[in-house]
């Protein structure tokens, strides 16, 4: 008999699938101290990778410059037989080059604002000038899908 832990663990499909339909995740990064630093972040998706934009001088742009390491979480679900969640631990990798910055923002913020093709460009363009890219590089993945447990949990 499987285990429960692998009743609910989400296929690679379902991951993506899960991580598409999202808007908001959970970053956890690592303070000087070694204390966690967790922040709720608006994301894109380039290429099967999340990536997000923050400020250069954001508390978790600094920390990920320090150390790349990081954590993040998305879930849903308000009651236990419907709760669903993927949670990534990898390393970041920063994106300095103001084209790519650029590029990052459309997809953040094409995700999270109806806006037209030349406002986006436009909001981009401003936004990406004291910003810095993060691709999130997945080292290891832990997902699950309660609603696979049927009447079981």
């Amino acid at each position: 008999m499987p285990s429960r832990r692998d009743m609910i663990r989400m296929t690679d499909d379902e991951v993506a699938a899960f991580i598409e339909a999202g808007k908001t995740l959970q970053l956890a990064t690592i303070n000087k101290d070694g204390t966690p630093h967790l922040v709720a972040m608006w994301y894109g998706i380039q290429d099967g990778k999340i990536v997000i934009e923050t400020f250069e001088k954001s508390q978790k742009a600094i920390n990920l410059k320090r150390d790349p390491r990081l954590t993040c979480l998305l879930e849903s679900g308000t009651t236990y037989d419907q709760l669903k969640g993927v949670q990534i631990q990898g390393r970041a990798k920063l994106v300095t080059k103001p084209e790519e910055i650029v590029e990052l923002m459309k997809l953040v913020l094409g995700r999270n604002h109806e806006m037209d093709a030349k406002t986006l460009e436009l909001a981009a363009q401003h936004g990406a000038k004291k910003r810095v890219g993060i691709v999130i590089e997945p080292e290891k993945i832990v997902s699950w899908d309660h609603t696979k447990l049927d009447v079981a949990y």
